[in-house]
């Protein structure tokens, strides 16, 4: 069967033709979750306005879960975290420390207003930023976010190492992906990750797999691989005081 996320033309994504580059910014301590959400759609709605550039927001949580637009209250095992609901998609999740989560605040509008196209678009930086550790990131067509395979656990295993979760406001994106760097992964068991109860599907991480990289090293990756897909980005942003 044909991918047809692999046929719906990634790089027209790219830098709208009167846009600027890509603010990026990164946090050095943890955000709150509530602070995090009020500050996306703020900027949401400014980027909307004309009167923001774009931003791509680099930053940990501590820990906690977080249910989607399409979340089941039986999927919370045991509420050892704080649970917030939230306007993204997809079911429940788990943030925290060790994990590098990127806010992606885009406009659609002037860049491609295609949903599948966007969420397609976000695999493929997701899958390169990967590939620059020598890791093997693929997508499913049953199951959201990015899998790499374990058949050292035995045949037919893999476990998710990013999700994604956005929401549009006016064509403007807002919230983003979550990479598993060297997270307690012990906190997913709280949950059924993302709704998917399997057991031949788990959780993983890039220390988990073998690669003692760093957040910077990931940060580094996820830049490169982003101006890829999507284009240019800015000098990084001091945070707000």
């Amino acid at each position: 069967m044909v991918n047809v996320r692999e046929n719906i033309g990634l790089m027209t994504l790219s830098d709208p033709a009167e846009g600027g580059a890509v603010e990026w910014r990164i946090s050095d301590s943890a955000v709150d979750y509530p602070d995090a959400v009020a500050a996306m759609e703020a900027r949401a709605a400014a980027i909307a306005a004309r009167e923001a550039p774009e931003l791509v927001w680099l930053l940990e949580h501590p820990p906690l879960y977080t249910s989607g637009t399409s979340g089941k209250a039986g999927d919370l095992l045991d509420p050892r975290f704080p649970l917030f609901s939230t306007g993204r998609g997809g079911q429940l999740t788990y943030h925290g420390p060790g994990q590098r989560v990127a806010y992606v605040m885009l406009d659609l509008k002037r860049r491609r207003p295609d949903v599948r196209a966007f969420v397609a678009a976000l695999e493929d930086w997701i899958i390169r930023t990967l590939a620059a550790f020598n890791v093997r990131g693929e997508r499913r067509e049953d199951r959201v976010g990015v899998w790499v395979k374990r058949p050292d656990k035995g045949p037919g295993f893999e476990d998710k190492i990013a999700a994604i979760g956005v929401r549009l406001r006016r064509w403007v994106s807002f919230h983003g992906i979550a990479i598993n760097v060297e997270p307690d992964l012990s906190h997913f068991s709280a949950i059924v990750p993302c709704g998917v109860a399997d057991p031949r599907y788990g959780v993983t991480s890039l220390i988990d797999l073998g690669h003692p990289v760093t957040m910077a090293d990931v940060d580094v990756a996820l830049r490169r691989a982003f101006e890829e897909v999507f284009g240019s980005t800015a000098a990084r942003v001091p945070e707000p005081s």
